[in-house]
């Protein structure tokens, strides 16, 4: 059978069309289209140690404060920045009430706030530059950054013979250097390439519609027929997996 004759293939390929805003994935991950092999550590456990001793802390790249709005308790002031201008009113709406102030912001190497103002700063899965969050932090801070790796679902990209993932040079070595020289000591570090799994095409086009640096520029169209061989390979085994890349570190400024 030819793909414009699959009915059910090309309405797998409509759910690229579904809506995407904030940093919500329930669309593919509640309904359990996709799952992740889970990581030996858990970000959230111990971003929570540190907000409970934390007098003033930073979350960076809040997205729309999906995650942020649930690590209450919060210490007396909490900023938290965003860069992509549709999630910065839905994190407004959302964490403003909870008396956290968001700043949306266009640059990471100019921060908008005064030097050493914070005891704790969080980032997970944001870009960052090692200098301004060192300028930001006061000396013997916290700062705590969960990263994508630039191996991550690199598969995807060879499956469907796209170009290579936009980052595909970031690196836990090259991420370490720059804190290490920039007035940070390293405290903790470690590396996963856990599993992710799609359980079917339209989870992985869904997918591919919010992390839009995976594939640039990304239509199901472009890529019609890798995507119906990955279909059909779907349709045969249940499931397709790709390797994520993540690494967390620990760095207090000196």
């Amino acid at each position: 059978m030819k793909y414009t004759e699959d009915r059910e293939f090309l309405q797998f390929l409509e759910h690229h069309k579904q809506s995407f805003s904030g940093w919500d994935f329930s669309f593919i991950s509640v309904t359990g289209r996709v799952a992740s092999e889970p990581l030996d550590w858990s970000y959230v456990s111990k971003a929570m140690k540190f907000i409970h001793s934390s007098k003033a802390m930073l979350d960076m790249g809040t997205g729309g404060g999906e995650l942020l709005s649930r690590l209450r308790p919060f210490p007396e002031i909490v900023c938290a920045t965003e860069a992509y201008a549709p999630n910065v009113p839905i994190a407004k709406e959302r964490l403003e009430p909870l008396g956290v102030r968001v700043m949306a912001i266009q640059d990471d190497n100019s921060l908008p706030f005064g030097d050493a103002g914070f005891d704790l700063v969080l980032n997970k899965h944001e870009s960052f530059s090692p200098t301004e969050v060192r300028r930001i932090l006061r000396p013997g801070g916290t700062f705590l950054t969960q990263q994508v790796g630039g191996l991550d679902c690199a598969g995807i990209n060879d499956r469907l013979g796209a170009p290579d993932y936009e980052y595909a040079d970031w690196t836990l070595s090259q991420a370490l250097a720059g804190l290490k020289s920039n007035g940070f000591e390293i405290v903790e570090q470690q590396e996963q390439f856990p599993v992710q799994r799609f359980y079917d095409i339209g989870a992985l086009v869904y997918y591919l519609k919010a992390i839009e640096w995976q594939i640039a520029d990304f239509q199901p169209e472009k890529y019609i027929e890798q995507l119906y061989g990955l279909y059909l390979d779907i349709q045969r085994d249940g499931y397709w997996d790709v390797k994520q890349h993540r690494f967390l570190i620990h760095a207090r400024a000196i």
